[in-house]
């Protein structure tokens, strides 16, 4: 959930693009595909992008437009419409991959952007586990597995920053616009209140744990090895399916199913994926390590 700054914005002509430019713009370069966004969501978004962008519609009106969506799909499944909670629940999902799409495309990243994306989602999420928890008469299950999908949708930001970085790679472009207005400030405290931490806990115990491995290893190329082992592709891929869309997604079928616990279950299971994710990173660290 780290959201990356810029001292300066960024020139850009995009407003001159030809529209399959502007469609590869859209694209979020990732390391790793979750895949129900790279076969459904993404496809349908950049479909609303192409519609959206002459009409000049500002990415933030489609964040408050997805936020809008998530809280009237938590709103149906606390009255017990399951399927109409289910649909509302994929249009917040098409919309939230809209966003910023539209933003990529159009040249209008902003930092305001970015923090309004990421604490609109919060609010959804804590709304629909309220919803879920009213519905299943579980509140403390779905107070778990709100803590647990957190923790999976931090991991996941986390470990694949600290992918791209072991490789020297940019893990987000600066923002077009740098925004330092009130509201841009007040939603910036917010998230260093509720998810700085999250990263700062996230990164420190992997290089923790790094630095043990690396203990005694004077070798740079076999540091090298167990770096780039420690932070590798599989664990970032199986967390990126792991996803808020695809986990939405998978929500909507158990509505669909009239499952809502079975869904609070499976987000537990994904959250007890991390340690045993972890602990693979670091059997494959001391594997690259000779001797």
């Amino acid at each position: 959930m780290s959201v990356s700054s810029s001292p300066e914005p960024r020139t850009n002509d995009a407003a001159a693009l030809t529209p399959r430019a502007r469609a590869d713009r859209a694209r979020k370069e990732r390391p790793r595909r979750e895949l129900l966004v790279e076969h459904v969501f993404g496809p349908l978004a950049r479909g609303l992008v192409v519609v959206l962008i002459p009409l000049r519609v500002a990415p933030a009106a489609v964040v408050l437009a997805n936020t809008a969506a998530g809280l009237a799909g938590a709103a149906a499944v606390w009255r017990g419409d399951l399927i109409v909670g289910a649909l509302l629940l994929q249009l917040k999902t098409l919309l939230d991959n809209a966003d910023g799409q539209l933003a990529r495309a159009s040249g209008r990243t902003s930092t305001l952007g970015r923090y309004l994306d990421t604490e609109a989602d919060l609010v959804v999420n804590i709304a629909v586990f309220a919803a879920l928890g009213h519905v299943t008469g579980l509140p403390w299950l779905a107070l778990a597995a709100l803590v647990g999908l957190t923790l999976v949708l931090s991991v996941d930001v986390n470990l694949e920053a600290l992918y791209r970085e072991a490789r020297g790679e940019e893990f987000r472009p600066p923002p077009d616009r740098v925004d330092r207005g009130v509201l841009t400030s007040l939603l910036a405290g917010v998230y260093r209140v509720v998810f700085g931490w999250q990263d700062t806990a996230v990164r420190s115990l992997a290089e923790r744990r790094l630095a043990r491995v690396l203990v005694g290893v004077t070798d740079p190329v076999a540091r090298r090895e167990a770096v780039l082992a420690y932070h590798d592709g599989g664990t970032v891929a199986v967390l990126v399916n792991l996803g808020l869309s695809t986990q939405l997604a998978v929500l909507g079928a158990c509505l669909v199913l009239s499952s809502a616990s079975l869904y609070l279950g499976l987000v537990l299971g994904s959250a007890a994926l991390v340690p045993l994710l972890w602990l693979r990173r670091e059997h494959r660290a001391r594997a690259a390590v000779p001797g």
